[in-house]
């Protein structure tokens, strides 16, 4: 009977020991599959980001450009692109799209090492036009609007863009034009 509380015991030491270790190799594991993971989601990402963004529309890049400009002027370095030249220069990456149609880009995400971009002056908005309320079902884009800013007029709520932009079935909501005229849903 000694003998097999002595077996026992040592089995469960064993048992023990192979427990730890299965413990320590699922955490490790679970780290690496994370990392993993994240590699992978980023990678992807990226790859949407240069393939489905960074075009401007030929009718834009056709017309002329309507923005006041003092000429300023910006060498790209490396590991540069329009939104970090963008948050340079205005504090917003949205205003990339004011750079592209600058330089005639029709490609955003080609800009080069080196190649100079004209910068251009953009106009402050008034305060009236950013706090006026808005109550209409249609509203005509000024210079300076965004899909957030006019769901804020609307709604009360910049989330509320996406009702906006469905509405109208805008497939760029982030590129919209002065002039153009939008559906305000009002339901």
């Amino acid at each position: 009977m000694a003998k097999n509380k002595k077996a026992e015991q040592k089995n469960n030491l064993d048992l023990k020991k192979i427990l730890k270790t299965i413990k320590l190799n699922e955490s490790s594991i679970s780290l690496m599959l994370g990392i993993i993971v994240v590699l992978i989601a980023g990678i992807l990402v990226s790859k949407n980001i240069k393939n489905n963004n960074g075009t401007i529309p030929q009718e834009l890049l056709n017309n002329e450009n309507s923005i006041e400009n003092k000429v300023k002027t910006h060498k790209v370095a490396k590991g540069e692109n329009l939104w970090q030249i963008s948050v340079k220069y205005y504090g917003d990456g949205f205003k990339w799209v004011d750079i592209a149609t600058e330089n005639k880009l029709a490609n955003a995400s080609e800009i080069e090492v080196g190649q100079e971009l004209v910068i251009p002056e953009l106009e402050n908005l008034t305060e009236t036009s950013e706090t006026q309320e808005i109550s209409t079902d249609s509203y005509t884009i000024v210079k300076g609007d965004s899909l957030w800013s006019i769901a804020v007029r609307s709604y009360g709520d910049g989330y509320a863009w996406t009702k906006i932009a469905k509405a109208n079935n805008l497939s760029h909501p982030s590129l919209i034009h002065v002039g153009n005229v939008l559906k305000i849903p009002r339901e």
